[in-house]
């Protein structure tokens, strides 16, 4: 029988905040022990951001140049295949415990159409045993059932029992670590998983919206770490230092709230203004906030084991985008620095225990998750796929021809208000960057500002823009072209290996 599929996603986790990828401080065992039963992936990075873009890379195995999913709120194009439609048609029911975020494309309904209103609309394919979106009503209503009376501003839930506070700190909210959204939905995973038939194999998908923001947690995860200890932020010596590098981080630092990330009375202080101690409490909050979600992976995993389905169930463990945490004096998912991109990658194959405990150095990213799961399910997809199954790395093989880069690509035009545009000078189509990061260089291009150029070898913390530097010319056009390259190679291929001719289509891709 095929395997079940089991796809967990963790919202805005940075790659290096678990136990098993050598954080100083953090602890996740539960997470720690998974990574040794299955592949821990240490240089795994998320194809763009925020929540919408990167997840629709994840879910169509397609870069952001094919799919074009640019902001959150831009419609995800219906010729798209995707990992819940491709199971589907492989007999899977793939359901969904959480959010997907994914706009729907509005030339397949009508002007009337609710969905027409919001960007967190459910990925085709899937089948909702709990819909999750940004209000958290399901969650409200769970807790509710539970005896809390909620208050008229559902958001007090969160404050903690002293009233909401000017700047952030480590105090827990008003609910108890079994009461949290990622407690919910693993407990109605948990639910659902006896209901199962025993002689066919189930999908699900447990999007969990922890650690993203708002930064909070219920005890004892809130005083769990020490927001005096950790390691120094990497960033410049103050925020206006900081802000000379590019005209973009000028405007992002400029531009982002304190009310975007904690329910705070300071909401429209600028994040770049927070003395020290605020991004500490956010970071040990933050870091709180990830063994919680642990705690739950623990739960469930447990269950996975009490309901016999341990043994016969492909796990991939992953996020869609990471988060800066108060490196370059800012929080969020945005721009051209690591942090923002590199995210955790765990893969569990039991049918492939010779490569249980491997620990993956090479560049991944998540446009392999589609094609690694597909190929468990022996499903196909419909049209091309930019990622490579991992498959090799499960069984601790290395493929000769693995990519030594990782690409990502980043869209900060807005919309609806045009912000950015008017702030930057720019287009719409100007406010984009795309991202080659190798082992030693990493090349951002921009199609309307300056392009940027780091050393990571001598310059870890990206604080030294060597583009324009005359020793560094050489090194810069190689990037460009290599970044060009992999463009030129991967944009849209579905019909550009077929050719009309007096036999007939001949297609050279089959």
């Amino acid at each position: 029988m095929r395997p079940n599929v089991l796809l967990i996603t963790a919202d805005q986790w940075r790659g290096d905040s678990l136990g098993a990828a050598g954080h100083p401080l953090l602890r996740t065992p539960a997470i720690d022990a998974l990574a040794a039963a299955g592949v821990c992936f240490l240089s795994h990075y998320a194809q763009a951001a925020p929540c919408s873009p990167g997840r629709a890379s994840l879910y169509t195995g397609l870069y952001q140049m094919n799919h074009r999913v640019l902001r959150n709120g831009t419609p995800l194009d219906a010729r798209h295949d995707n990992i819940a439609k491709a199971l589907a048609r492989q007999g899977y029911r793939p359901t969904l415990f959480g959010y997907t975020d994914q706009a729907v494309d509005p030339r397949t309904t009508t002007a009337d159409d609710p969905r027409l209103t919001t960007y967190e609309e459910v990925l085709p394919g899937f089948t909702v045993a709990v819909k999750l979106p940004e209000d958290n009503a399901a969650w409200f209503a769970w807790m509710e059932a539970r005896g809390h009376a909620l208050p008229a501003d559902r958001r007090a839930l969160y404050w903690p029992e002293e009233g909401r506070p000017e700047l952030p700190s480590t105090a827990p909210p008003r609910y108890s670590q079994d009461e949290t959204e990622t407690a919910f939905l693993t407990g109605a995973f948990l639910d659902w998983l006896p209901e199962q038939p025993k002689d066919a194999p189930w999908c699900a998908h447990l999007s969990f919206l922890r650690p993203h923001p708002p930064f909070l947690v219920p005890a004892p995860f809130n005083d769990l770490y020490d927001p005096t200890a950790g390691p120094a932020f990497r960033r410049a010596e103050s925020a206006a230092a900081e802000a000379a590098q590019h005209p973009y981080l000028r405007y992002w630092l400029d531009t982002t709230l304190a009310g975007s990330f904690c329910l705070v009375e300071a909401a429209d202080r600028r994040v770049a203004d927070w003395p020290d101690a605020a991004f500490r409490n956010v970071r040990a909050t933050y870091w709180g906030m990830i063994s919680e979600v642990d705690r739950q992976i623990g739960r469930l995993v447990e269950g996975l084991k009490a309901a016999g389905a341990w043994d016969n169930t492909v796990i991939v463990l992953t996020s869609d985008h990471g988060e800066m945490m108060g490196d370059h004096w800012t929080l969020g998912k945005f721009g051209y620095f690591d942090q923002a991109y590199h995210v955790p990658l765990i893969v569990r194959d039991p049918r492939h225990p010779e490569g249980f405990g491997g620990r993956v150095a090479a560049f991944t990213e998540a446009v392999d998750v589609v094609p690694t799961l597909i190929e468990a399910a022996s499903a196909d997809l419909e049209g091309p796929a930019d990622g490579r199954a991992l498959t090799p790395f499960l069984r601790g093989e290395t493929p000769a021809d693995w990519r030594r880069a990782a690409h990502w690509e980043f869209d900060f035009r807005e919309v609806p208000s045009g912000r950015a545009q008017a702030a930057l000078g720019l287009d719409l189509d100007d406010c984009a960057l795309a991202v080659i990061r190798g082992e030693r260089y990493k090349y951002v291009h921009f199609a309307g500002l300056p392009p940027l150029l780091f050393d990571l070898a001598e310059d870890p913390a990206e604080l030294h823009n060597l583009a324009d530097d005359p020793d560094h010319l050489v090194v810069r056009l190689a990037m460009a072209e290599k970044l060009l390259a992999w463009r030129s190679h991967h944009l849209d291929r579905r019909l550009t290996g077929l050719s009309l001719t007096p036999g007939g289509p001949f297609d050279a891709r089959t």
